[in-house]
């Protein structure tokens, strides 16, 4: 059972302990630097920031810097591969992928994935950066990666080398591309224990599933959306954090029959959000943590979707993790 979170904020880390039954901030660490995603396993904790990674091995009370052969220092997410200890990813703003076997003392950089990037001419509405990787989903050999805005990427050789899934055209066109293609800007993906050929993908053009691993797409909810949470002992039960536009009338709902029809999931919230929306959802045992866009934390027990808000002291959180 985790018995800490680590929050990564736009003003260092928080450290939280669970108190009574509640996650209580014991320590923060890392003042005044922009993180935007954190990852712990092992008792080694990862950090990625707009200036490369640092990694702690006690906890979070020291940090060393972990960015060698990162040459895009500017890291948009950071993931764990599930079955290889000390095996990690980085997504990163302009986009590419960057794996690391040991423990982030040293980075690969995947090629391919800036070949690509430079050849469809990947961009961001919002940045200068040439597209970002922001999230990542793996199953044994298979692994696929979020490209905003660029597209899907699969890996089929342990993380080796990655390509455009072939229901992703790698155009990076927002007038989005004709079924069964899915829409270029990916926020998330997602892939079921079950199988790794059923995949999810919330996107800035609505929620897309694929049964062929990325080959095929199909539109399931025509949204703007970030987040999902996938059910691991049932690939139909899903929650999505759905908005109208980027940041409007954010909500959150869901499914038990795989994205064909869908139910709010919202008591406790006062929904929707005239300018935020959830930005992740992360599990931690039987509670689901959903992290918003205007940097708040709210919590649910998972199947009740009863809402409060959590960790109140945090402000402007950007990812969280447990250990």
């Amino acid at each position: 059972m985790p018995n800490r979170l680590f929050i990564a904020t736009s003003n260092g880390i928080g450290v939280a302990a669970k108190e009574n039954g509640e996650w209580k901030i014991s320590e923060r660490a890392l003042n005044g630097k922009h993180l935007t995603s954190v990852i712990a396993r092992e008792g080694v904790i990862l950090v990625g920031s707009r200036d490369g990674v640092m990694r702690s091995d006690d906890l979070g009370k020291t940090w060393r810097d972990a960015s060698n052969g990162l040459t895009t220092r500017y890291v948009r997410w950071l993931a764990y591969h599930p079955d290889i200890s000390d095996c990690e990813f980085a997504g990163t703003e302009p986009a590419n992928i960057f794996v690391s076997r040991d423990g982030a003392n040293s980075w690969r950089e995947c090629n391919e994935v800036a070949r690509l990037r430079d050849a469809y001419h990947w961009f961001l509405p919002y940045s200068p950066g040439a597209g970002c990787v922001r999230g990542f989903a793996f199953h044994g050999a298979r692994a696929y990666a979020a490209v905003e805005v660029g597209g899907a990427l699969r890996s089929d050789d342990w993380s080796a080398t990655w390509k455009l899934c072939d229901g992703s055209n790698g155009n990076p066109d927002l007038e989005g591309p004709p079924a069964p293609l899915i829409y270029p800007d990916v926020h998330s993906i997602e892939v079921h224990p079950s199988s790794p050929d059923l995949v999810y993908a919330p996107t800035g053009g609505g929620f897309y599933t694929s049964r062929d691993g990325g080959a095929t797409w199909e539109l399931k909810y025509e949204c703007y959306v970030r987040a999902m949470w996938l059910d691991a002992s049932d690939s139909s039960h899903i929650l999505l954090g759905p908005a109208d536009n980027v940041d409007r009338n954010g909500r959150i709902e869901e499914s038990r029959d795989g994205g064909t029809t869908w139910q709010p999931a919202s008591d406790g919230l006062n929904v929707p959000w005239a300018r935020h929306m959830v930005e992740r959802f992360n599990q931690v045992d039987d509670e689901l943590f959903a992290l918003l866009s205007n940097g708040e934390i709210f919590v649910s027990r998972v199947d009740e979707w009863k809402w409060k808000r959590a960790l109140e002291e945090i402000k402007n959180a950007n990812a969280l993790w447990s250990m």
